[in-house]
């Protein structure tokens, strides 16, 4: 049985559990590095998983700190992802947005309105809804 992460880099951000057959799970970003290899690793446990990572990148309105603490992040998630030998790809942002019919010009509640939408049953949050979104496109891409 196939597992569909979705990663939402970054502090404020998430990761999203989509299975072929059962119900999603969602948890905002883990705090620490053991928390993460932690999350992943028993969430991943007898299924097939790809994970989708939200490409991102630095920009000039971030501080240098922030910067190379959000840059730290990411490698943190890649790594994780390559130890507990889970594939994954990275989406640019506007091609998971137009593909799940939420284009949100940095606009979170437009996110969070199209995750509840599609997933009625959960208690969908700023720090998810991103993340379940990015696991929804890569199970409808079939990555």
């Amino acid at each position: 049985m196939k597992l569909y992460i979705g990663i939402d880099p970054g502090l404020s951000g998430g990761i999203a559990f989509i299975p072929t057959s059962g119900e999603p799970w969602a948890h905002k970003m883990p705090e620490t590095d053991r928390d993460l290899i932690d999350l992943i690793r028993d969430s991943i446990n007898l299924f097939d998983a790809r994970a989708v990572i939200e490409l991102v990148h630095s920009s000039p309105q971030m501080g240098v700190k922030s910067a190379f603490t959000f840059g730290e992040g990411y490698g943190r998630l890649q790594m994780a992802l390559t130890a507990l030998g889970v594939p994954y790809e990275r989406v640019r942002p506007a091609v998971w947005q137009k593909s799940m019919g939420c284009l949100t010009k940095g606009d979170k509640n437009v996110s969070k309105r199209r995750a509840q939408e599609l997933f009625p049953a959960l208690n969908v949050t700023h720090a998810i809804a991103d993340a379940l979104l990015i696991a929804e496109f890569a199970r409808r891409a079939g990555k």
